[in-house]
């Protein structure tokens, strides 16, 4: 308590810099705005996905339900920056590509749709224009995590905001958690209020509707986690409420578990969690750590279970670990299904 208390003071003692940032920030967003900075259009449609604050609030998820949505129609790139990757520079997945080279992210979009092509560049320009170069069949581009990278033009924006921290009550770093001042939501054509409870209300949606304040151009819609009903290692797979007799070591390298923790607790699964934080490199150390916790365990029935992102990293390295996937599940679908249709 004594911790939240004085790291609350300290950002309020930081609060003008949080001012002089958004400053910055708005200067540099209004000549993008008047054309003094220049942005670069493309003839196929670009679709940015971001957020305004730091932190998960579920950019993969809703990757994946863009091109699940769209890959039977068009020829897909995802185009992410590779975070935390251990290459330079432009690079293209191919067979041979490994989680370093690309990112955690990146590689799991790789592994996961076959159909789709997936590559890295920290110059979104440079990306797409690689992209295309490469492959003159690609007709639509996903950028992930762009929604600040303003020298690419976008045709469509889709803004993240968590429902247990709406950017609308949220301060510019580094008092609070934005990356930018909370009118750059004036960009975003869709709104997505994710990691809502299932059971969420109309009267708790208004409210945020009303929060928002969203313009008569955009729309605003709510999602919610949906856990994947089978986990899967290297080798097989098992269903979910198997493992209620099992013993598990839980491995989490992402910005925000506790969701991941209370599905597994509601479906009475017992677990000893190991905290990493987000896109962590697990060192040899940290896989020597997490197999004694392991081998510690007394139940005959056991095993290793993690996120799929945190899977693309130690797969190799430990025999007994599964995946558990997630899927963005969006209120009215079929009514933004159709709004990023017709928007693209």
């Amino acid at each position: 308590m004594f911790q939240k208390t004085l790291f609350k003071g300290l950002r309020w003692i930081l609060s003008p810099f949080s001012l002089l940032y958004a400053l910055v920030l708005g200067v540099r967003n209004l000549f993008f705005d008047i054309n003094i900075i220049k942005q670069t259009s493309f003839d196929i449609p670009v679709i940015a996905v971001g957020n305004l604050s730091v932190g998960g609030t579920g950019k993969t998820p809703q990757i994946e339900y863009l091109i699940r949505l769209l890959e039977e129609e068009y020829t897909i790139a995802v185009l992410s920056r590779g975070y935390k990757r251990k290459s330079e520079g432009f690079v293209i997945a191919n067979d041979k590509t490994t989680v370093e080279e690309i990112g955690d992210e990146p590689f799991q979009f790789f592994k996961k749709f076959q159909k789709i092509i997936v590559a890295v560049d920290t110059n979104r320009v440079n990306g797409i224009n690689q992209l295309l170069k490469t492959n003159s069949k690609i007709n639509l581009i996903l950028l992930d995590d762009a929604y600040q990278h303003r020298k690419v033009k976008a045709r469509f924006y889709a803004l993240l905001t968590s429902y247990d921290n709406l950017y609308t009550k949220d301060f510019v770093l580094p008092l609070g958690d934005l990356r930018e001042a909370k009118s750059g939501a004036k960009r975003a054509n869709a709104i997505i209020v994710t990691k809502c409870p299932v059971g969420i209300t109309q009267v708790e949606k208004n409210a945020i509707v009303d929060e928002i304040k969203p313009t008569k151009f955009q729309n605003v819609f709510f999602s919610s986690i949906a856990y994947d009903n089978v986990i899967h290692s290297n080798k097989n797979s098992l269903g979910l409420k198997e493992i209620v007799d099992y013993d598990v070591v839980l491995i989490t390298g992402i910005a925000k578990p506790k969701p991941l923790l209370d599905a597994l607790i509601s479906k009475g699964i017992k677990f000893t969690h190991l905290n990493f934080p987000d896109h962590h490199n697990f060192s040899p150390s940290d896989v020597d750590t997490i197999n004694e916790t392991f081998d510690k365990l007394k139940n005959a029935k056991k095993l290793i279970l993690t996120t799929e992102k945190d899977f693309t990293r130690l797969s190799d390295s430990i025999d007994s670990i599964y995946s558990l996937g997630i899927r963005m599940s969006i209120t009215d679908s079929d009514k933004f299904d159709s709004f990023v249709k017709e928007g693209i």
